[in-house]
């Protein structure tokens, strides 16, 4: 039986949303590292306060950025690297 339960890597362990039913302990794990899907603000030291503010500032541009076309930017990186080696 498999059982999926999210977590948080942290500090070289794993923190658990939610505490999985009826898996015993001392139960082996496979541990699979997903892509982060924002930035974590704070870590980076920014707290609500600060995020709002700085949303705020940035409120002007989201028609923009929203724009279907835009979604090309979205993994410019990789696109970048892949012209690059053609």
């Amino acid at each position: 039986m498999l059982t999926s339960v999210e977590g948080v890597y942290r500090n070289g362990k794993i923190e658990l949303v939610e505490q999985p039913n009826s898996v015993p302990d001392e139960t082996r794990v496979i541990v699979t590292f997903l892509a982060p899907k924002g930035i974590d603000l704070r870590a980076l030291g920014v707290d609500k306060a600060q995020a709002a503010e700085i949303r705020d500032s940035l409120s002007s541009f989201a028609e923009d950025w929203n724009r279907p076309e835009m979604d090309a930017y979205d993994d410019y990186d990789a696109a970048k690297a892949k012209l690059q080696t053609r």
